[in-house]
């Protein structure tokens, strides 16, 4: 993808506050802390900081009935590997390294940096997976074995005059309604929201889904009550290799800016957001 679909929604003032691009992997039993450190070599240029974090589990959509909770207990002799995070400078783009993901992130940190748009996010990724491909290759490591890809969009939803408070929540998704006046309940204190979809194929196929998680918070520099949005596509690669998983990234980034335009109202669209499509 080289360009911008003309029928996604778009806007010039979007409320982005972190973009997400992950590919999830069997695990490398052999990428060990050393050789991760290895390959921040071939990063460290741009991405002079370094980081280590706690692993991520494994997330894989199931579409076959409920799956029902597992409750394993592993006494581990050793801690597991950790993620590794390689860090730009000013700290707005990472990517994460762990033995069963590769990560890229962008995102604000002042609330000041403009957007750079999803097309060069991607890019920029697909040329950072094909380091690490090369990486492995030449130190013998098994290729990867993709088995799931997200796209997450992380919003922050300011008052901006539309709204004043977190019980307000219909005045910015469409799928809300306030209770009828004169009603017994006063206005709720705050609301949370999670909605799930099935994002099918061109056949109609399964292949992920999307998350969408609304909930209250407050900004930290100044305690304003703010709505975090967050829009993450999961599923398998749409065909074979990373050429795949780079489909559904497509495919899920498709559904994250149409289900947001679906899920958010007229009036922050148009008075906050600024949409021109």
């Amino acid at each position: 993808m080289t360009s911008r679909p003309v029928d996604l929604p778009d806007f010039r003032q979007p409320p982005l506050s972190e973009v997400v691009l992950s590919l999830q992997f069997d695990p490398l039993d052999r990428l060990k802390t050393p050789l991760i450190g290895v390959l921040w070599n071939r990063f460290r240029e741009r991405l002079p900081g370094i980081e280590e974090h706690a692993p991520l589990p494994q997330v894989v959509e199931h579409f076959d009935g409920p799956v029902p909770v597992k409750v394993d207990v592993v006494i581990e002799e050793k801690p597991p590997a950790p993620r590794v995070w390689f860090l730009a400078p000013e700290k707005t783009e990472l990517i994460q390294v762990q033995q069963d993901r590769f990560i890229h992130n962008w995102r604000k940190v002042t609330g000041q940096e403009p957007y750079p748009r999803y097309e060069i996010i991607r890019k920029k990724f697909r040329e950072e997976v094909a380091e690490f491909v090369s990486f492995l290759h030449e130190e013998k490591i098994a290729p990867i074995n993709i088995n799931q890809c997200e796209v997450t969009y992380v919003n922050h939803i300011t008052p901006s005059g539309i709204w004043h408070r977190h019980g307000e929540l219909a005045a910015v998704l469409r799928q809300w309604s306030d209770l009828p006046s004169g009603g017994f309940l006063p206005q709720a204190e705050d609301v949370a929201a999670r909605f799930r979809y099935i994002i099918p194929d061109e056949a109609g196929k399964p292949v992920g889904r999307l998350h969408v998680v609304f909930q209250p918070a407050w900004r930290t520099t100044d305690n304003t009550p703010i709505f975090t949005m967050n829009l993450t596509a999961r599923g398998k690669p749409l065909a074979g290799g990373v050429d795949g998983a780079f489909e559904f990234f497509d495919l899920g980034r498709r559904w994250i800016v149409k289900g947001f335009a679906d899920l958010t109202t007229p009036a922050m669209q148009e008075k906050i957001w600024e949409r021109v499509s």
